[in-house]
């Protein structure tokens, strides 16, 4: 990829170059290659950009996404289970589309805090929904 200016570089991710001086400033984007007038950009520079935006909408904090940058996994490692172990899971469908998978004993729930956690996740579907 040839080298980008700050304006073609904002075009080509969606943001603006008031954004991505921002990111720059918060240590979420690399630095621009050279400096002063021969400063610009690159193909790594968008793909930061382009990872940064969909973290965002993705809903992670700037916090979270400059962890995420610096190469903080994007989920909990899974917890590794010894063969044969076994787990049950209870799985919830709330609506048709959206389903709770559950395993009690490793998030410390009692029947009792399971059935309040459905409860709970269905009254704010239901908010986010009726927006």
């Amino acid at each position: 990829m040839e080298r980008l200016s700050i304006d073609a570089l904002a075009s080509l991710a969606g943001v603006s170059p008031r954004t991505i001086r921002f990111y720059i400033a918060q240590g979420l984007l690399d630095r621009p290659v050279g400096e002063k007038r021969g400063a610009h950009y690159v193909q790594r520079h968008l793909d930061q950009l382009l990872q940064i935006r969909r973290w965002s909408e993705a809903g992670y904090s700037l916090d979270r996404i400059r962890a995420l940058a610096q190469g903080a996994p994007e989920d909990p490692p899974r917890r590794s289970t010894e063969p044969g172990t076994v787990e049950v899971w209870s799985r919830m469908t709330l609506v048709d589309g959206l389903e709770l998978h559950v395993e009690p004993g490793r998030a410390g729930l009692s029947p009792e805090q399971l059935r309040a956690l459905l409860q709970g996740v269905g009254k704010l579907y239901h908010q986010v929904r009726d927006r």
